[in-house]
């Protein structure tokens, strides 16, 4: 895939950028290292203060960053604008917490290991790999830079091919910080070279978020380097209504759920699932909101989606559509391909899927919503759990006795109940089976790449 910038909603590459050579990628690990000697031995207090400064130009430079999430891949500009803020809230978090999430732990009794101290010490690895996909193209690689520089690592940088841009700002954004050079480094790559990157002895560990191949093909190289990875990897996450449920709610979560970053997020909402006794009613509610939704120029704030961010990734969604309709499933709003320059691809619902259908068991990444009819409670958690994905899912409903029977039997990283999924500093993001492994975010996720070194002290 080239590495170039393609407006979204109109298909005309706007810049196409060159891949750094051999030598380049070698100057940028050995400058990785050198800057890992030195970054190891700052205190937590001034990475929090670099961290900080980050912030501070994300915040400042706003309108310019979310208009380049815009151009690069078709994100709305008052989304694009949440994206860059929320990031900036990410790096305070990292800042104000790293001395507290990373601090010695010491036993109180020390005698009962035959010590008079004995304890645990959070130290850093070195240089990690960090495969990021476009979707979210700052928040996601932030979220993973924020607590690896915050720790003392520094941060390598493989980003999708169609926002370079994007991976180019995000090379400068911690040297104008005040980090050290080579702290946290883009590397202009396609994905061929990955491999290479990875077993390279100063990369100590990988990050990626992206599809279920890519996280096998990661995984497989670091586990023969015996590198330690995290992967977040692809969702199809079911949302639940059961007959208790505030439906009028539930179904306006449920369309901003669907559409949310034009459809093109691993937690949103895919699946949904209705009791059926609420069933008709909450369809009706659905299709009706994901009918009125406003796709359009993407710089309109009134607009709610704008076009996909790749000819393939509409032409995948598209297709399982088509295969789902063909197959017998009812479309109730949606369904067709524009007619116009773009990716475009209309909010859609579709209803009686047969078992055979792709889309009952594939990620849907585009503003596609599937309908299914539960007999019961439990006959809903069965179809939730039916795909072998499992990043997070919500739950809709004001009885207690399904909410802690849905929290305990759903297998996902995360349950929501009465709200929609979301990624928050404060709380572990991640998922099971085939979602992946691993977990970014709050404490966990800084401690992800860090050595936990025992200390016994007589």
């Amino acid at each position: 895939m080239a590495i170039a910038t393609i407006n979204p909603t109109n298909g005309v590459v706007e810049q196409e950028f060159e891949a750094i050579d051999a030598a380049e990628v070698e100057r940028r690990l050995a400058l990785a290292q050198s800057t890992f000697e030195q970054l190891k031995s700052t205190s937590f207090a001034q990475r929090g203060e670099w961290l900080v400064k980050a912030a501070e130009i994300l915040e400042a430079e706003v309108e310019d960053t979310a208009l380049m999430l815009v151009r690069e891949m078709g994100k709305t500009i008052v989304q694009a604008r949440g994206e860059v803020l929320k990031s900036a809230k990410g790096l305070r978090f990292y800042a104000e917490h790293v001395q507290t999430f990373l601090a010695d732990e010491w036993l109180e009794d020390p005698s009962a290991v035959g010590a008079k101290q004995a304890g645990a010490r959070y130290q850093p690895l070195g240089a990690v790999l960090a495969v990021m996909p476009w979707n979210y193209p700052i928040w996601q690689a932030l979220r993973f830079a924020a607590p690896a520089l915050a720790a003392g690592n520094v941060g390598l940088l493989k980003h999708a091919s169609n926002v370079p841009q994007t991976a180019l700002y995000l090379d400068t954004l911690f040297s104008r910080a005040g980090f050290p050079a080579g702290a946290f480094q883009t590397l202009l790559i396609g994905s061929r070279e990955v491999k290479a990157v990875i077993e390279d002895w100063r990369v100590k560990a990988v990050t990626l978020t992206g599809s279920e191949p890519a996280g096998r093909s990661v995984a497989a190289t670091a586990g023969e380097q015996i590198k330690k990875t995290v992967l977040e990897l692809g969702g199809s996450d079911p949302f639940l209504v059961l007959p208790s449920a505030n439906l009028e709610a539930a179904a306006e979560a449920a369309v901003r759920a669907r559409l949310l970053n034009n459809g093109q997020s691993c937690i949103a909402g895919k699946r949904f699932i209705v009791h059926t006794d609420v069933y008709d009613k909450f369809a009706e509610l659905f299709a009706t909101g994901m009918a009125n939704a406003v796709m359009g120029d993407p710089m309109d704030p009134k607009t709610v989606i704008g076009p996909l961010a790749t000819e393939s990734g509409r032409d995948e969604v598209a297709d399982l559509v088509k295969d789902a309709v063909a197959k017998g499933a009812k479309v109730l709003t949606g369904g067709v391909v524009p007619d116009q320059p773009g990716w475009w691809y209309p909010p859609t619902v579709l209803a009686d899927l047969p078992e055979d259908a792709l889309l009952v068991m594939e990620e849907a990444f585009g503003p596609v919503a599937s309908l299914y009819r539960a007999k019961d409670t439990n006959d809903a958690i069965r179809i939730a759990n039916q795909t072998r994905f499992g990043l997070s899912s919500a739950v809709w409903t004001n009885d207690s006795a399904e909410e802690q029977l849905c929290i305990e039997r759903l297998d996902a990283g995360a349950v929501f109940v009465n709200g929609i999924t979301a990624s928050y500093p404060e709380l572990p993001f991640g998922g099971v089976k085939a979602s992946g492994y691993g977990r970014e975010l709050a404490e966990v996720g800084m401690r992800e790449f860090t050595n936990l070194k025992t200390v016994w002290k007589a």
